[in-house]
């Protein structure tokens, strides 16, 4: 059995120097990372401060983005509590996205009921001036929270009213009793007579008076027919071919003829009396010349009487039949 001890490994050589270089090489890495962490974060690039006071910056946090458009254009840097009670939330904004920042800028702090605190700005005029370095802007706040009890108690309200709608004693059920009553109405004998009266009796009076009316005017339909058949005779015997009126008109046509003579005879009667005045010595002559015109004025007498004897008799209106001579 070897009873030797074991042999030693040999010493590192430079080993203090290689120890040295590996602990300069892990700060150098740690160093690099810190400044890598520093330069994402925009610890060296070019900013401009902006200053948003609300009147709390309750959700606001170190650290969080400002956004427009979906996109972060600033960091918040600091929260400090400004000289009237009003929180002052300083943020850094990079000279790259700085453009988007005009005077007419609008920047809103927005609590949601679901997820953080937001930070946005709205340009609504791009062709404004540019927002200055360490310009002071109202911020407008947002907290949905803050509706929740209005919307409660606005909840509350109309639960109530639903409550006292839907009692017993309520209006509404009334309203739905009276509408039934007039529903059941309305299936009934009378329908909708019977809910404008209230009651079948009323209706049925009014059904009795519609029903005489209706047989009135059928009368009256009858009557009208009647009257209109009468007219339409009448129409025929005063104005038809074998009429009044033609006869009358016959009539009328002869005693025109026989005024005609009559008027010629009296010409004629104008003219034997002026001979008659002439002639007066002879008095024989004028006897028989004024006999001979009493003679034909008779006739002409005759003839006139004859023609209205026709008339009257064939006029239906006419009843006096008298003619008076003088």
């Amino acid at each position: 059995m070897n009873d030797q001890p074991p042999s030693t490994p040999p010493p590192v050589r430079h080993l203090e120097v290689k120890a040295t270089l590996l602990l300069a090489l892990l700060v150098a890495l740690l160093v690099g990372s810190a400044l890598y962490v520093l330069y994402a974060r925009g610890v060296f690039e070019e900013t401009q401060r902006l200053v948003l006071i609300a009147d709390d910056s309750e959700g606001v946090q170190v650290g969080m983005d400002m956004t427009f458009s979906g996109f972060p254009i600033g960091r918040v840097r600091r929260i400090e509590l400004g000289g009237d009670g009003a929180a002052r939330i300083i943020i850094d904004v990079p000279k790259k996205d700085a453009h988007w920042l005009r005077e007419s800028s609008v920047f809103t702090l927005v609590k949601s009921l679901v997820g953080g605190t937001a930070i946005r700005a709205y340009s609504g005029i791009l062709s404004d001036p540019p927002l200055p370095d360490g310009a002071e802007r109202r911020v407008l706040a947002g907290d949905a929270t803050a509706e929740i009890p209005r919307l409660m108690s606005a909840v509350r309200d109309l639960l109530q009213n639903l409550t006292a709608l839907s009692r017993s004693d309520a209006a509404l059920a009334g309203t739905l009793a009276n509408l039934q009553t007039a529903t059941d109405r309305l299936k009934g004998r009378h329908g909708a007579l019977g809910v404008l009266f209230g009651n079948d009796e009323d209706a049925s009076k009014l059904i009795a008076a519609l029903d005489r009316t209706n047989a009135l005017l059928a009368r009256v339909d009858g009557l009208a027919a009647r009257v209109d058949g009468v007219v339409g005779k009448a129409d025929e015997q005063i104005f038809g071919a074998e009429g009044v009126m033609p006869e009358t008109r016959a009539a009328i046509v002869q005693l025109n003829g026989a005024l005609a003579d009559a008027r010629n005879t009296l010409r004629q009667a104008d003219r034997l009396l002026a001979e008659a005045q002439a002639v007066a010595a002879n008095a024989k002559v004028a006897s028989a010349d004024l006999g001979t015109l009493r003679a034909e004025v008779e006739a002409s007498l005759r003839k006139v009487e004859r023609l209205v004897d026709e008339i009257n008799r064939k006029w239906p209106f006419a009843r006096d039949t008298e003619l008076e001579l003088r």
